[in-house]
């Protein structure tokens, strides 16, 4: 199956994503990733505030399979969570790169953008083409 990866985005080897306007840093986890975890039940945010450490956990989402960490592709600070997400997560299977992101980040160094994987690499590691 074959999943979309916007080239805007830059992706982790853990199936995060990360989008950067300005020095904000939209997160969230790939299509690949909701697929692979199946029916989404539990979504766990940290609160508006709280500082992420790039490759560090900073919440948790549970479906029916399994409980996975997720992990930041930044270091900054919490700006907003996607409270409709945390109420709602199966919603996140919908559309998880426009209304399905999970923080808004501010970036201490936006160079962390660049060190995560382009949508093609990405997609060529998912995919194993």
């Amino acid at each position: 199956m074959a999943f979309d990866y916007p080239d805007t985005l830059r992706y982790t080897d853990t199936h995060e994503y990360v989008g950067l306007e300005g020095n904000t840093a939209i997160v969230g986890i790939t299509a690949f990733a909701i697929d692979q975890l199946g029916d989404i039940v539990f979504l766990e945010l940290p609160e508006v505030g709280t500082d992420v450490i790039k490759g560090d956990k900073f919440g948790t989402i549970e479906s029916v399979k399994a409980v996975e960490d997720l992990k930041s592709p930044v270091t900054g600070k919490i700006v907003e969570i996607n409270a409709a997400m945390v109420d709602a997560p199966e919603d996140l299977a919908n559309d998880p790169y426009i209304g399905g992101w999970l923080l808004k980040v501010e970036v201490l160094d936006v160079g962390d953008f660049d060190s995560v994987m382009s949508a093609m690499t990405y997609r060529e590691m998912v995919e194993g083409t």
